[in-house]
C-alpha cells in the first residue's frame, strides 16, 4: 500500500485528483469506479477545474458508481445518481450513456444487482476504484459483518450509517434503510484502488483498518490484501498511525 499524507482536505483532494487524472491521461478510455459522500467532493471539484483548463478529457471514460439507495429515484436530491450529476458529470464531457449507477427504483433489487455485475464485466473490469472509509470501516455500503460479501448486493444499513446520513435528509425517518452496493469482491477486483480519508474523526478507524487484523468486522481491512492500493489522507486522519 502506498500512503500519501497531506496537510489538509484541500491538498488531499488535489493529490487524489492528480492520481485519477493521470489514469485518464494514460488511458483515455479508463473505467473509473466512483464514490459519493463528502470525501471525494474536493477531488471532483479539482478535476472539473483541470477539465475547464483543457488538461484532462473525459469523452472516452466509462464510470461505474459504488452504490445507490434502494427506493430513491435518480432525480431525488439525495440519490447518488443526483449527487454525481451535481458534483461531477454535469460539469465535464463524459457521455451520459457511459455513466453507470445502480437503479434505486428497480422492481427487483437483487436482479438489478446481477445486472450491474454484468455491466462491470462487460466493461472489462474497473481500472481504478475510488473509496472513502466510514467511521465503522465500511467501504461502499459494505457494513461490518460476519463474512465478506461477494459482488453487488442489497444491504441493510446499520443504525450508525443511517445516523451519519440523516443530516442529508429532512428527518432520520426519511433515510432509506437499504442500498445496493458493490461487494468486497467487486472492489477487490479493481486493478487499482484509491482511498481518500480526511478528518480526525476518522483517525481511529484508519489505524484499525491499516494495522489491525483483516476481518469482516472492519470491511476496509481487506484492502491490506490488495496489491495496488493508494491511500491519500490528511494529517488529521493519520494522527493515530
Amino acid at each position: 500500500m502506498k500512503i500519501y499524507v497531506t496537510e489538509d482536505y484541500q491538498s488531499m483532494s488535489r493529490k487524489a485528483a492528480n492520481i485519477l487524472s493521470a489514469q485518464v491521461i494514460l488511458n483515455p478510455a479508463s473505467v473509473l469506479g466512483l464514490a459519493t459522500g463528502s470525501s471525494p467532493v474536493g477531488m471532483y471539484q479539482q478535476l472539473i477545474k483541470w477539465y475547464d483548463k483543457g488538461d484532462v478529457d473525459f469523452s472516452q471514460v466509462r464510470s461505474v458508481n459504488l452504490d445507490e439507495y434502494v427506493g430513491l429515484s435518480p432525480e431525488h436530491n439525495q440519490s447518488y445518481r443526483c449527487f454525481m450529476q451535481k458534483h461531477f458529470f454535469d460539469h465535464i464531457n463524459i457521455l451520459p450513456e457511459n455513466t453507470n449507477v445502480p437503479n434505486g427504483l428497480a422492481e427487483d433489487p437483487a436482479a438489478e444487482c446481477r445486472r450491474y455485475n454484468q455491466v462491470i464485466r462487460n466493461l472489462g473490469g474497473i481500472d481504478i476504484q475510488v473509496l472513502g472509509m466510514g467511521h465503522n470501516g465500511h467501504i461502499g455500503f459494505n457494513e461490518p459483518g460476519e463474512a465478506f460479501e461477494l459482488e453487488t448486493h442489497v444491504v441493510n444499513l446499520s443504525e450508525r450509517t443511517i445516523d451519519a446520513n440523516a443530516r442529508f435528509f429532512a428527518s432520520r425517518d426519511e433515510v432509506p434503510r437499504q442500498a445496493m452496493t458493490m461487494g468486497i469482491k467487486s472492489i477487490m477486483q479493481a486493478r487499482q484502488i484509491l482511498v481518500i480519508v480526511s478528518g480526525e474523526d476518522k483517525a481511529a478507524i484508519v489505524k484499525t483498518a491499516l494495522t489491525g487484523p483483516v476481518t469482516p468486522r472492519v470491511p476496509a481491512s481487506i484492502l491490506q490484501l490488495h496489491p495496488n492500493v493508494v491511500l491519500v489522507a490528511d494529517k488529521a486522519a493519520m494522527s493515530q498511525c
